[in-house]
């Protein structure tokens, strides 16, 4: 545990920054200008991934404003058809919501069953499954083919 001590202490310095460890005298240059050099270090390596932080909100918010106005041009080009996705979205959300109120009654009534043998886990998953992801895939089509239209400039929440 002594080592261990010892192993560690190299690799913590203390590091006095009230007025009076600065006024005792010059602190010793080779250690703090290695202290310095890897705060820079530090610092130009925040600097450059905040810039490519920045890079990436710019580049995701132009296409989501790109989708955005192409959404809203199909829109306009079919203000019908986007009634219409939007009444088949209603419809279709109450179906979801049926589907969901069985497929959670179906667990309440087997959770022991699912639980215990995998294979019935497996029919559940097999069941429910794959019904569940198309519905919500077509659901999201419809909601977003039939939200209200956004002005060119403002970005859709969708």
């Amino acid at each position: 545990m002594s080592d261990e001590r010892r192993h560690k202490s190299h690799l913590f310095s203390q590091i006095d920054v009230s007025q009076t460890g600065f006024a005792a005298g010059p602190p010793a240059s080779g250690a703090n200008a290695e202290i310095v050099g890897i705060l820079r270090d530090i610092l130009a390596a925040q600097d450059r991934q905040n810039e490519l932080l920045e890079e990436l909100v710019n580049q995701v918010s132009s296409t989501q404003r790109q989708r955005a106005n192409e959404l809203g041009q199909w829109k306009q080009a079919n203000p019908q058809l986007a009634k219409r996705c939007r009444s088949a979205a209603e419809a279709l959300s109450k179906i979801q919501t049926e589907y969901l109120a069985s497929l959670t009654r179906e667990i309440g009534d087997n959770y022991e069953t699912l639980l215990d043998g995998e294979f019935m886990l497996n029919e559940f998953v097999d069941r429910f499954g794959p019904r569940l992801a198309h519905l919500n895939g077509l659901l999201q089509v419809l909601s977003q083919l039939s939200s209200a239209h956004t002005p060119a400039g403002t970005p859709n929440s969708t």
